[in-house]
């Protein structure tokens, strides 16, 4: 509320200096993108900006992250409104033999993606992403990230509308001058130190490029803290506190900026999370596991291939894939395990005790053999935040731990619902269906994703919304144990989300 009144007398004050004659603003829309951030740092303590801005206008309390539960998965799903299957790029790490057969890729870096683009005729991704959806409605897009390389190509790779700008490099190179000019050179912070500075430069983006210079109709910006800190010191950490205050301080900036322009009241404003965050708790890899049984030769061999969770069988046919996927099954840091789609309709997949690629969302010509997670508990850390998985490292992502799949959402602006906290499942998936419905466009064929009409002004209330449950259960003898699994998923209408996993292990 106090944050409605400040925002309301600044318009007041913006449009009175100016008279009455003023053309009302266009309507725009601002997508916010915070790296990492969970659900529970939105609280007065923590992120008081944002925390004021979920309170006047709709909190979502079961927003879904897409899975694999890792960055350059979900940065083109919230801009494509598809699933990995559908936009093709399909983990943090992937093996695409046709680019490169000797290496696994690594899609943080631009320069793997644009050999993507080039090795598949530039298909890079195979659904049509936000900004070239506006261009053809006639509509300007800018992006600014401060980001990997990667993930800030996945905003906007095409360069369509007005860009992208990134501290490394812009989209089109064209734009790199007006960069320079407006921005000056970015900062250069190191290590684990803090990358606040690059958010608030990448904010300065938005307000001095994005409105100012460029006027554009829809904007998006990815804040890349707290992932960055968070890695390093953990969920809770001190450190990690420090930086959701700087976050938090940009983004108010970021609304305040819009407020001295008198642009609240034409502007929604979608702020969400790529993925959530859990501590890490393990000790070994998943390509150290197959190496030490001899299911892969070594850690570099092309026989079988890691990339990230997802497994290669390259050598050995169905024999290998088989005893891979019995392995996982057996091997109790090991969680949810899936396979190609079994083609029966029942959504399992072909190795017993998997579940369908479909069931996830990640069915399509990219898949790997086989996909997996590493194993997850609530149990709390230090700082009492729950939520653990058994990667290496200090902590992260990328499991189907809830903990890792359930991440922020926040709406406010003219068409969206006030103080509202909604239950209903909604996805990073949904972003661009309910930016396209904002703007009284339509939506193009083949999404995944759906329009929150329960957050608009003009849709229905969330407690009329039909929700039903839509759990996946499969199980099998793996040696001395019966492993079983379950995909807990909701639907929403033909939009279903995967709410995480659950994985038991009993003795035969």
């Amino acid at each position: 509320m106090r944050f409605l009144v400040g925002l309301s007398l600044a318009l007041s004050l913006t449009l009175g200096s100016v008279g009455c004659s003023r053309t009302a603003p266009k309507q725009r829309v601002l997508i916010i993108v915070v790296d990492g951030l969970r659900p529970d740092y939105v609280t007065h303590e923590l992120m008081p900006r944002l925390d004021a801005l979920a309170d006047s206008g709709v909190r979502g309390l079961a927003h879904h992250a897409v899975f694999p539960t890792v960055t350059r998965v979900n940065g083109p799903s919230i801009f494509t409104g598809r699933y990995p299957g559908g936009h093709g790029l399909m983990g943090n790490a992937v093996y695409m033999a046709l680019v490169d057969s000797t290496r696994v890729l690594d899609a943080s870096n631009a320069d793997d993606l644009h050999a993507i683009d080039r090795a598949t005729g530039g298909q890079l991704l195979t659904a049509p992403s936000l900004g070239e959806l506006l261009a053809q409605a006639g509509l300007r897009y800018f992006a600014a990230s401060s980001g990997s390389t990667g993930s800030a190509m996945l905003m906007n790779h095409r360069g369509a509308g007005i860009g992208l700008v990134h501290q490394d490099f812009t989209i089109p190179d064209s734009l790199a001058p007006v960069a320079t000019e407006v921005l000056g050179p970015p900062p250069t912070p190191s290590g684990n130190e803090s990358n606040v500075p690059l958010v608030a430069r990448a904010v300065d983006a938005v307000l001095r490029i994005g409105l100012d210079r460029e006027d554009a109709d829809v904007l998006s910006v990815w804040l890349t803290e707290p992932d960055h800190t968070a890695h390093a010191y953990g969920i809770g950490a001190p450190e990690t506190n420090a930086v959701l205050a700087g976050v938090d301080e940009q983004i108010g900036r970021l609304l305040d900026g819009l407020a001295e322009r008198g642009l609240v009241e034409s502007t929604d404003v979608l702020v969400t999370a790529d993925h959530g965050f859990t501590t890490s708790t393990g000790r070994t890899s998943l390509s150290r596991l197959l190496v030490d049984v001899g299911l892969k030769q070594s850690a570099q061999s092309r026989d079988v291939v890691v990339a990230g969770t997802a497994i290669h069988v390259r050598q050995g046919g169905e024999a290998r894939l088989s005893a891979i996927v019995r392995l996982l099954q057996q091997t109790d840091w090991i969680g949810a395990v899936f396979t190609h789609d079994a083609g029966d309709g029942s959504g399992l997949g072909v190795a017993p005790g998997t579940v369908g690629y479909s069931a996830v969302g990640w069915n399509g010509p990219r898949s790997a053999d086989i996909l997996t997670s590493y194993n997850w508990s609530d149990s709390q850390n230090e700082y009492g935040y729950p939520g653990s998985v058994t990667t290496p490292g200090v902590a992260g992502h990328g499991s189907s731990s809830p903990w890792d799949v359930h991440n922020t959402f926040v709406a406010a602006g003219p068409h969206i619902k006030k103080g509202v906290s909604s239950p209903v499942p909604s996805g990073n998936i949904d972003i661009l269906p309910t930016t396209l419905t904002l703007l009284g466009l339509p939506l193009p064929e083949g999404l995944d994703g759906r329009p929150l009409e329960e957050i608009m002004t003009s849709g229905p209330e969330p407690a009329s919304v039909e929700v039903t449950q839509d759990d996946l259960t499969t199980q099998s003898d793996a040696g001395r144990v019966r492993y079983r699994l379950t995909v807990h998923r909701r639907r929403v209408g033909s939009t279903f989300y995967c709410d995480g996993t659950e994985v038991s292990r009993t003795p035969r």
